[in-house]
């Protein structure tokens, strides 16, 4: 330090050093995001980072604690909303059935007449994971189950959509962020799962590309973000494992050693949001991986995960797991 004196300023009962300090480490204070589907997975993670970084943030889904949906799992909105707030920010959270186009409409009428604005926009509805078919062409899979996972993953990010934007685009600088699984130059290359799934996961990327050319020309940005192996609550369920002890499923899955957790994602979106030259991205497809390369970001344990680079060039090329210079 100089030998300089120091002259506080104090604005609004607070010194001008400590609301200096505050914009740095919270970014996105005085900021309003909604996180359309975080009950669990990359969309809890996601909340909770802009929460982290001052945001206040609605979060919805349709488990709450009074009632589950369909998927029958513990985790609900009202606990996002208490991460939420727990990491700095403001969780507010809002059952919604996002297929529901009054429900979504209500919403957002509530986050205008409370807050005036919306910042940022996450479209991380799924809800898909018991309705596909490993490996099931188009005439075997159950029609029914696939039609619903087209309506839970597609569907809901158009309603969401249509109902937001327009209260996004109130001030200039809004993001939409459009969840989903794979970059566009992998799946453009590979099958994904089934013909349903491989549907679901292509059209959200589409989504954010078509909404690039959409949002650009009046001063907002879309991007379609992938995590790479997330360890989501039903991902450490399925191997029997627990966040603290999650490496004991490397046996069972080796390549499994490449996951990232749901705060990862979280970080490229709160990364994203506080980037005052974020159009860079507008329409284009990026992973959690790739973003923290570009902003120096980390996972909770202090690696950069590059799960996608890694699918590429060790899973999907039958070499043995080995993360060596990819986390």
């Amino acid at each position: 330090m100089s030998g300089l004196p120091v002259r506080l300023v104090v604005v609004n009962g607070r010194d001008a050093g400590t609301e200096g300090r505050e914009h740095m480490t919270q970014p996105l204070r005085n900021k309003v995001a909604l996180v359309a589907g975080a009950t669990r997975g990359a969309g809890r993670g996601i909340a909770v980072e802009l929460g982290a970084a001052g945001a206040t943030v609605y979060v919805t889904g349709r488990t709450t604690r009074a009632r589950r949906s369909e998927y029958d799992r513990p985790e609900t909105i009202e606990d996002t909303a208490d991460l939420v707030t727990g990491a700095g920010g403001r969780g507010v959270a809002v059952p919604t059935d996002h297929l529901d186009p009054a429900q979504v409409k209500a919403l957002v009428d509530r986050i205008a007449a409370e807050q005036g604005r919306l910042d940022v926009l996450v479209n991380d509805i799924w809800g898909g994971e018991t309705l596909f078919e490993w490996d099931a062409p188009v005439w075997e899979h159950d029609l029914d189950k696939g039609l619903r996972l087209l309506r839970l993953a597609v569907e809901t990010h158009a309603i969401t959509s249509h109902h937001a934007l327009p209260l996004l685009l109130r001030h200039p600088g809004g993001l939409v962020v459009e969840v989903t699984d794979g970059t566009a130059d992998y799946n453009r290359d590979h099958y994904r799962v089934s013909f349903f799934y491989d549907l679901a996961k292509s059209s959200v990327l589409r989504m954010a590309f078509a909404l690039g050319h959409e949002l650009g020309p009046r001063g907002a940005t879309a991007v379609a973000l992938t995590p790479g192996w997330l360890r989501s609550e039903i991902m450490l369920d399925h191997f029997g494992v627990r966040e603290d002890n999650w490496r004991d499923a490397l046996e069972k899955a080796p390549h499994f050693a490449i996951s990232e957790t749901p705060r990862y994602a979280g970080r490229a979106v709160a990364a994203l949001a506080a980037d005052p030259g974020v159009a860079r991205f507008n329409g284009a497809s990026v992973s959690s991986g790739s973003l923290a390369q570009e902003y120096g970001f980390t996972d909770l344990d202090g690696s950069r995960p590059d799960a996608w680079r890694y699918l590429v060039e060790v899973q999907d090329a039958g070499r043995p797991a080995d993360v060596t210079g990819y986390r």
